[in-house]
């Protein structure tokens, strides 16, 4: 048995190694198929046109410019930074001359070279004008690529990462839209000795599932062509504009919601009686509070720009209506205790009498009748209020246009003036406050969105 065994093995190890070594033949076979004729002629090919050839000197120089086409591959963007006032955008920048020099005759029309022979031959000296850091793609190789005709066309792509500025106009923040611009140009070939241009359909953008736009819509981009003038000449400049339009998702959920909950928190005081002092305060303080923390939060996401934004507005309106609810609360409580002192001057009440029987009392310091309470020095009536009268102040609220008194309707300052009573406040603001925070509403949303 044991010498069957070991020639089942044997035989089984000897069929794995046929397999394997038909596999590992056919591999070497699919890679020996390049004819080694093709290998020399093009060996020989770039040995001749490198041999007398000056990369430092552009094409047709002292004939004529060298046109430059150019195209871009827009492989992802973003994400755009509001704070730095710039954009991220990995793109392929391909550009397209003709070298008369690097022309040849052979059966082979095209070299697809790597990026070893890049640094042998004249390249175009493109610089991105408005970039603050750009990176090249070296893993696992250089990420460029190298094409040469027999007629002498060059084309040569490499694929870039670029931290481009963009000056963003935040006026309408969050409900902006911007164009941020890719701009490049030569750096030392003037408009005589260089020219770009575009060529048809020559920028294409990715599938945007992988685009880092979270704050944004991509809505699309458009190429121009300019001329620059500086003292050293006349340079072509090209443009590429990427049109964003900002999401509201996010500044919704963080800042307007919030803001318009807290202002509709801050009306709830206005349900609550008046002599409830501690509730009152304590609910206007903290909706004034969580508005200065609204808006601190808001800004965090913004420049330190000096005009006014959208949101500034809206944040800043918020808390006017909350200041204002509680200044409400302040108003009433001062003009319901502070300024009402009763007075008996007027004889004509039918409680005239026991007014004068108090004063009587605290003439002749026979002590207070058992009616009378004393705090923090000051005499409040409890039973008698109602029969004492409330003076005006003397010309004060009676001249103005509004009138707080029950004795200063009547007379002929009252002709044109409107009545309010200041006791029924709360009334007043419950109709008020909802109603001007919706109109508010309406022309903020109406003016940013559609005007």
């Amino acid at each position: 048995r044991a010498p069957m065994m070991l020639t089942n093995a044997c035989l089984l190890g000897h069929s794995q190694t046929l397999e394997y070594e038909e596999e590992y033949e056919d591999v070497t076979v699919n890679q020996m198929l390049a004819p080694k004729t093709q290998q020399r002629d093009a060996t020989q090919i770039l040995n001749n046109l490198l041999k007398e050839y000056d990369k430092k000197l552009r094409p047709d120089i002292g004939i004529k410019p060298t046109v430059i086409d150019v195209d871009i591959y827009v492989n992802s963007i973003g994400p755009v930074s509001s704070i730095k006032m710039e954009y991220q955008i990995d793109i392929i920048f391909a550009q397209t001359w003709t070298d008369s020099r690097l022309r040849y005759n052979s059966t082979m029309k095209i070299l697809t070279l790597n990026s070893n022979m890049v640094g042998l031959i004249w390249l175009p000296d493109t610089i991105f004008r408005n970039s603050k850091n750009a990176d090249a793609h070296w893993i696992t190789t250089p990420n460029q690529l190298l094409r040469i005709w027999n007629d002498g066309k060059i084309l040569y792509t490499l694929r870039l990462t670029i931290n481009a500025e963009c000056q963003l106009q935040l006026h309408n923040f969050p409900m902006d839209e911007h164009s941020c611009p890719l701009i490049f140009s030569s750096y030392g070939y003037p408009q005589d000795e260089m020219v770009y241009k575009w060529r048809k359909n020559s920028v294409e953008a990715a599938d945007q599932k992988s685009w880092r736009l979270y704050q944004f819509d991509f809505m699309g981009l458009r190429n121009t062509t300019d001329i620059m003038k500086t003292s050293a000449g006349d340079y072509v400049v090209m443009t590429v504009y990427f049109d964003l339009s900002r999401r509201m998702g996010y500044f919704t959920i963080q800042t307007y919601i919030p803001c318009i909950l807290t202002v509709v928190l801050s009306w709830v005081s206005f349900w609550i009686k008046k002599d409830a002092t501690p509730a009152r305060t304590a609910l206007g303080i903290t909706t004034v509070l969580t508005m200065t923390t609204l808006s601190t939060v808001a800004r965090t996401s913004l420049p330190r720009v000096s005009y006014v934004t959208a949101m500034d507005l809206f944040v800043s309106v918020c808390f006017l209506f909350v200041f204002a609810a509680l200044m409400e609360y302040a108003a009433l409580n001062y003009y319901s205790y502070s300024t009402r002192k009763p007075s008996c001057s007027k004889a004509k009440r039918s409680h005239s009498f026991f007014c004068s029987t108090l004063q009587n009392y605290s003439v002749l310091d026979m002590g207070p009748p058992p009616t009378l309470i004393t705090l923090n020095n000051s005499l409040y009536w409890q039973e008698f209020e109602e029969a004492c009268v409330y003076d005006c102040l003397d010309g004060k609220d009676c001249q103005s246009f509004f009138c707080c008194f029950e004795e200063c309707k009547e007379g002929s300052w009252r002709k044109g003036r409107l009545h309010i009573d200041i006791l029924e406040l709360d009334a007043y603001s419950r109709i008020f406050f909802p109603t001007s925070f919706l109109l508010f509403n309406v022309v903020y949303w109406v003016g940013y969105l559609y005007l």
